[in-house]
């Protein structure tokens, strides 16, 4: 069985590298919003002109951004979403929520100071990991029955 997993969330550390480097012999194709910071702030404007207003600029690049992320949760058969330590992502959280209405299979990434805060979040997940190495488990798991 092929399956098709988008990684949301956190674009500041390397956890989608290493969940896909770790999965490269598995039956899995990998999708992600775009994760070069600028290119996602700056896209709007760059693309559709300057806005002198700051959320203007944030709108265009919000709307851009979300034609990639709705596709790739549409898609998707897995939804990880990842919640890293040094900031809120909220678009994380609406991605999370969007998956859930859409009745994606959810796994969730976090660290267990935010456990309180994303507990919601949680209830709505198949999963809740601390570390993508436990996320590999799960597909591997899924894909061909291996345990750990």
């Amino acid at each position: 069985m092929h399956y098709k997993v988008y990684l949301s969330g956190e674009i500041h550390t390397d956890w989608r590298e290493t969940i896909i480097a770790r999965c490269k012999d598995k039956n899995i194709t990998f999708m992600s919003p775009i994760t070069v910071h600028g290119s996602s702030d700056d896209c709007g404007v760059r693309i559709l002109g300057e806005e002198s207003n700051k959320f203007w600029h944030d709108q265009k690049s919000a709307k851009i951004n979300a034609i990639r992320t709705r596709k790739g949760i549409e898609d998707a058969d897995i939804v990880v979403v990842c919640f890293g330590e040094k900031y809120k992502q909220w678009n994380a959280a609406f991605d999370a929520g969007y998956a859930a209405a859409l009745g994606k299979s959810l796994i969730i990434l976090h660290q267990a100071e935010h456990q309180h805060a994303l507990k919601e979040i949680d209830a709505a997940a198949l999963a809740v990991t601390n570390s993508p190495e436990q996320i590999v488990q799960i597909l591997t798991y899924i894909i061909d029955g291996t345990l750990p």
